[in-house]
């Protein structure tokens, strides 16, 4: 497997020239985050991510995680590595500085924590989830949960889970049967829960499990659960750890891929817990992880397509087979090759831009002085984070995929690397909502709820992106406008048939509720390519650059995006319209 260089060229120039670094930095509280310490941590991460995480990644994957005598035992170096990553601080980036955190803005945590998924993903879920449970607990935790909980988890010295699934419910947490029984001020858990991701490691020395489950009086239905903050070990009062809680992971996955990441069945035997916030409003609680989870795997997804491209770019200069004008030539040479690599290149580079529009987005949100732009930016976030999830997980398989087919017969082999990326990539676009939830969220929560007032506002930015491409000079501009104009229509009309569609016939619109994501997807990243050519053109124009292949790369890649990306706007508009007939045409029986 080859080494991960992080693509800090590319992150800066997303960061300083579609976001403008300078007006997150702007932002009450943010004022430290200035170009100097962005570029100082941007470069430690990346040697973090390439020296200790990355060499990690393919013997992790094949050593495993192991349960033995009621102990998880992660692959070995994880331990070690995990105890750097919490001494660098690096656990504690975007945390509040009340609890021991850093404060820097969630822009900058993005592009750090793709580093680590690019480097070492099953690794780096440690940390994700912790981080969600951060956020939970920090919003509606008492303030006896977060002084007793947030220091060590922000730090880093305990980590933190969800633990949302059951047996018989799956997805379906309507179903959930897990109990909460009433003991003084706390609760005893009962029940088993299943797919937890780092439910029990050797890592740290606690471990906090955020728990949905039903109080005795509940009401059925997605109604009636509650959260509860569950640790492994019992927390005294001054701190210390005490007794062992009732919680036990009784056994690990066998997983396709992300092998090295310990996925738990945990049994809660009468577990001493506390409630989080209200009764009966676990859900709600939840989706505050959930949220920002679906958009931290998004970003795996855009980390696993680059580290595949990476990987596939470095084996295709290097591979020699064939010949032109008589010589024998590396594979990047063949046209077929070529457009295998801009695919990828040109589509991770999409999905990096949109992910981090969005993060700028969400800071925005937090901290403008203006209420009605704090509105417009959550509104975006919103809109957006199905879309990131659903479409660069998809998009990420896709990638994945492509790269081993580079390999040919050697991507099919382990030992090169290339199908470790394809096996890791395919969970992405299941956990955390499968892309057919996140396709529903995006239709029932996002479009039709504010009836398309903030899909319309992505639009109007979209427009205006494609009306200053079709003004820039040069022979690229034009067949890049024209596409991305081309592809806005079909996305606007698109949505306009949903919005028109739904009242009759909500199954049909749900029938093609993937592909508009996707079309959705298309787009956005359409938008973002086209963006990042013309900020490339502004920086050859100007002569402020000292790397005019960088910036004639980015124009070059725009233009490949609307001739093979963009183009799909037509099959996918027309599945999303017309599509529910195939769909729904077999009766239950029928479908054998």
């Amino acid at each position: 497997m080859t080494d991960y260089t992080a693509p800090v060229r590319d992150m800066r120039f997303v960061l300083n020239d579609l976001i403008g670094m300078d007006r997150i930095s702007a932002l009450r509280g943010y004022e430290h985050a200035d170009a100097d310490l962005t570029n100082a941590i941007l470069d430690e991460a990346a040697r973090f991510a390439g020296s200790v995480l990355a060499p990690l990644n393919q013997p992790g994957d094949k050593q495993g995680t192991r349960l033995e005598n009621g102990i998880v035992h992660t692959a070995d170096g994880f331990a070690d590595a995990y105890a750097q990553y919490v001494a660098g601080g690096w656990n504690s980036l975007n945390a509040d500085p009340e609890y021991g955190g850093q404060g820097l803005p969630a822009t900058l945590g993005t592009a750090v924590r793709e580093m680590w998924n690019a480097a070492n993903m099953a690794f780096s879920l440690c940390p994700l989830l912790t981080t969600g449970a951060i956020e939970a607990l920090h919003l509606v935790g008492t303030d006896a949960q977060k002084s007793m909980y947030l220091p060590k988890m922000v730090e880093g010295t305990w980590t933190g889970t969800m633990n949302l699934t059951e047996p018989q419910a799956g997805s379906d947490l309507a179903a959930i049967r897990t109990r909460a029984v009433p003991e003084g001020d706390a609760y005893r858990i009962h029940g088993q829960k299943i797919f937890i991701t780092y439910g029990d490691h050797d890592m740290t020395e606690n471990i906090v499990h955020l728990v949905l489950a039903r109080l005795p009086d509940a009401p059925e239905g997605v109604r009636g659960i509650s959260l509860f903050v569950v640790p492994k070990f019992l927390v005294n009062a001054d701190g210390s750890l005490g007794a062992r809680n009732d919680v036990q992971c009784i056994a690990l996955e066998h997983k396709l891929g992300i092998h090295a990441s310990p996925t738990a069945v945990m049994s809660y035997e009468g577990a001493l817990g506390t409630l989080v916030g209200e009764a009966n409003r676990g859900l709600e609680y939840m989706f505050i992880m959930m949220n920002r989870a679906r958009f931290d795997v998004g970003l795996q997804g855009i980390a696993i397509a680059d580290r595949s491209f990476q990987h596939a770019l470095d084996y295709a200069k290097n591979r020699v087979q064939g010949s032109e004008a008589g010589k024998r030539v590396a594979i990047i040479k063949h046209p077929d090759v070529r457009r295998m690599l801009m695919s990828m290149k040109s589509r991770t580079e999409a999905m990096r831009a949109l992910a981090y529009v969005v993060a700028a987005a969400f800071d925005t949100a937090q901290r403008h002085p203006d209420e009605k732009e704090r509105a417009r930016n959550q509104a975006m976030v919103d809109l957006l984070i199905p879309v990131v999830k659903g479409w660069s997980t998809e998009s990420a398989i896709d990638i994945a995929s492509t790269g081993v087919q580079i390999h040919g017969g050697m991507g099919f082999i382990e030992e090169t690397g290339a199908a470790q990326f394809l096996r890791d990539a395919r969970i992405l676009a299941i956990y955390e909502g499968t892309t057919g939830i996140q396709a529903n969220d995006l239709v029932g929560r996002k479009i039709l709820r504010d009836k398309g007032a903030a899909a319309r506002a992505a639009i109007a930015e979209m427009r205006e992106v494609a009306d200053r491409a079709a003004a820039a000079e040069g022979a690229d501009f034009g067949p890049i406008a024209a596409g991305l104009r081309d592809a806005i229509a079909l996305l606007e009309k698109s949505i306009a048939w949903v919005l028109e569609t739904w009242a009759p016939d909500p199954r049909s619109v749900l029938a093609g509720a993937v592909p508009l994501l996707n079309l959705f997807g298309v787009v956005a990243g359409g938008w973002q390519s086209t963006r990042a050519a013309l900020a490339a053109a502004d920086r050859l124009a100007t002569g402020d650059n000292e790397e005019p292949g960088f910036y004639k790369a980015k124009i070059g890649t725009a233009r490949f995006y609307a001739d093979h990306v963009l183009s799909q706007a037509h099959g996918l508009a027309y599945t999303v319209m017309h599509g529910a007939a195939g769909v729904l045409a077999l009766d239950d029986d029928d479908m054998r």
